[in-house]
């Protein structure tokens, strides 16, 4: 995974706005509607999109890149195509966010239906293991990698990662007798993919804010959350065991994007659990002023050696731009706590995590985004190093 002694690296958290004649193509695959759609046709057109949108990050100044997960019709949902096992039901009466609906049901009502008319190309099921969970997505995932792959070689960056779920996000056990045998049937699964990622020769990140989730929820006690929280870390290790540490990079927030937000755990309810994981890098919120203040963490709890954290400083539940000054005073709030050599920009969670035709923020905005992090990673950088060796300004 690039690291620099020099300089704050730049990145962000791997979904973002897919092009509108992508989502019809996508939308019409999934669900039947407007025919048959030719698959050539189809493979041109990711790809397409995929060089379009590494581009983009580069022209940005973007130092490590991602496909953007352009085919994924959302960023845990895309597992339905590639995991033997599971059926898809609609969604019976599952709580939502329990505690903060029930704060705001007036303005939630409203979110949603909003939320339903950003037209995601597919509606969201959920998934129900019914069987043996074996991994069947190796053609899908080759296509996303050489995609990658063909995209990154054309553009100047320091690296790429791909996205993939935890087990922790993937259905509800109807078939293993109990929960450490599913999760470790679904490690298994998962792994294939996980392996795959890292042999293309990209950085692995993993994709969990179902721990956060978890220590949201009102209908279990402390003593139950433990529980579930030390199996999804345990469950997670066990599939990425012997996998190189330093090449995955392990991502956590909180799941509603605009709201008030206030029944969300904060960074201190997770956090032991989060340093447990065999990654070499922690991607989680801090530009969201709900979690402004969680920098006071790593006071008390020190990031182990070797390890790097990747704070998000652009936000993806407003379309306000940050400004640069204000980044970079994030960037060197946490360099002091870290060590400056330990930090790389950020971003709170992915612009588009589903598939859908009007992304909260505007297409516009997250490139604004982008470009002030960068900026303000410059100013963190120059103020934390001198400019002689800072790469990107030079001496300016």
């Amino acid at each position: 995974m690039p690291r620099s002694t020099d300089r704050i690296l730049t990145t962000h958290v791997g979904s973002l706005p897919r092009p509108h004649d992508l989502l019809d193509m996508m939308k019409a695959r999934l669900t039947g509607e407007g025919g048959p759609v030719d698959d050539a046709a189809y493979d041109k057109t990711l790809r397409r999109a995929v060089a379009d949108i590494v581009t983009q990050q580069a022209a940005c100044g973007l130092d490590i890149v991602a496909d953007g997960e352009m085919s994924k019709p959302g960023f845990f949902v895309y597992v339905k195509e590639r995991l033997d096992g599971f059926e898809p039901r609609p969604e019976r009466n599952r709580p939502f966010y329990e505690a903060e609906v029930s704060a705001f049901p007036e303005y939630y009502e409203e979110y949603f239906a909003k939320a339903m008319l950003g037209g995601t190309v597919a509606p969201i099921k959920s998934l129900y293991c019914v069987g043996p969970i074996t991994y069947k997505g190796q053609a899908d995932l080759k296509r996303d990698l050489d995609n990658l792959r063909a995209a990154v070689d054309a553009v100047d960056c320091e690296g790429a990662f791909v996205p993939s779920v935890a087990p922790s996000g993937i259905g509800a056990n109807n078939y293993y007798n109990s929960d450490e045998a599913y999760f470790e049937a679904l490690g298994e699964a998962m792994r294939v993919e996980y392996q795959a990622i890292l042999d293309a020769g990209f950085d692995l990140q993993i994709d969990d804010p179902f721990l956060c989730d978890l220590f949201g929820e009102v209908r279990f006690d402390d003593k139950e959350k433990d529980r579930q929280g030390n199996l999804y870390v345990e469950s997670l290790n066990h599939a990425l065991r012997g996998l190189p540490e330093d090449r995955i990079r392990y991502h956590t927030c909180y799941g509603i994007n605009q709201g008030p937000r206030v029944h969300e755990p904060q960074l201190a309810d997770v956090i032991e659990y989060v340093l447990r994981i065999n990654a070499g890098v922690y991607s989680f919120e801090a530009a969201n002023v709900r979690h402004e203040h969680d920098y006071h963490v790593f006071e008390e709890h020190k990031l182990p050696d070797g390890k790097a954290i990747m704070p998000g400083v652009i936000t993806h539940a407003v379309n306000i731009v940050e400004h640069p000054e204000l980044i970079a005073e994030w960037l060197i709030r946490f360099a002091n706590l870290v060590g400056r050599e330990n930090v790389i920009a950020g971003a709170d969670c992915g612009f588009s995590s589903q598939a859908c035709y009007h992304t909260e923020v505007h297409p516009s905005v997250i490139w604004a985004k982008f470009k002030a992090m960068v900026e303000g990673a410059d100013i963190a950088s120059r103020k934390l190093w001198s400019p002689q060796t800072n790469k990107r300004t030079g001496t300016g």
